[in-house]
């Protein structure tokens, strides 16, 4: 598991603006971008606790929480062979997961746009707990070999 910059042909780029917050992550693996998304989403115990406690204290705000997305799953916006990207749009964010394909690794990319001073906060509080996730994820994808 390696943190290095998005290849230039993932199109996810055609989001990204100044400020926005991009983090990649990549790994070796045969996998294909769905089978890796898979893989990167089965959330061991502590990660569903952290989402619990997550949708307790954004729920009054009236910000989506896990319950929202397990019911619709995250929306694909672009799939095919070497891509695929899927998230959402909040009041406070829009965010996307790209899982790119590229010479025998696959790029685990997150993109925020924050969109306005609750989004700002809310990125600068979950930011290293998103880490923490993201790399717990690359672990599993790194594993299913």
């Amino acid at each position: 598991m390696t943190a290095v910059p998005l290849p230039r042909h993932a199109r996810i780029w055609g989001r990204v603006q100044p400020g926005d917050f991009l983090d990649n992550y990549t790994v070796s693996t045969p996998l294909t971008p769905r089978a890796a998304l898979d893989f990167a989403l089965r959330s061991p115990a502590w990660v569903r606790t952290l989402l619990r406690l997550r949708d307790a204290v954004v729920g009054p705000f009236g910000l989506k929480t896990a319950a929202d997305d397990a019911r619709t799953g995250f929306p694909v916006e672009y799939e095919c062979d070497e891509e695929l990207i899927v998230g959402m749009d909040d009041r406070h964010l829009d965010f996307r997961i790209t899982v790119l394909k590229s010479e025998g690794t696959v790029h685990i990319a997150t993109w925020v746009h924050r969109n306005n001073a609750l989004g700002r906060a809310y990125l600068a509080l979950i930011t290293p707990f998103h880490r923490l996730i993201l790399r717990s994820a690359i672990r599993r994808i790194a594993a299913a070999r």
